[in-house]
């Protein structure tokens, strides 16, 4: 019997990996998106493996792709904070006159 690749794992990975440029790049919260996908198919790939793990190749991809999908999480939500706290000094000084 021959392995076939394990579906999701790829996708996993590649939502892991924009994540990441997504969160350090420009559109930092919405990264959380792509990384909440890579969390899903990592997820489902990861049960499908555990069901059959003689049938399948390529689950190396789906861990990297989860710890890729957590870490592009952390740093949008790290940029989130950031973001929110930016915006509420601006609006502490417009509001108390000081500008």
């Amino acid at each position: 019997m021959s392995q076939q690749p394990l579906p999701g794992a790829s996708t996993a990975l590649t939502m892991g990996i924009i994540s990441i440029i997504g969160a350090i790049s420009c559109c930092g919260p919405f990264a959380i998106i792509f990384s909440i996908i890579g969390l899903v198919n990592a997820k489902n790939a990861d049960q499908l493996y555990k069901e059959n793990p003689q049938n399948y190749t390529g689950f190396e991809s789906v861990r990297t792709g989860r710890i890729l999908s957590y870490v592009g999480m952390a740093l949008a939500l790290i940029y989130l904070v950031f973001a929110i706290l930016y915006f509420g000094v601006i609006v502490a000084f417009i509001s108390s006159g000081k500008i």
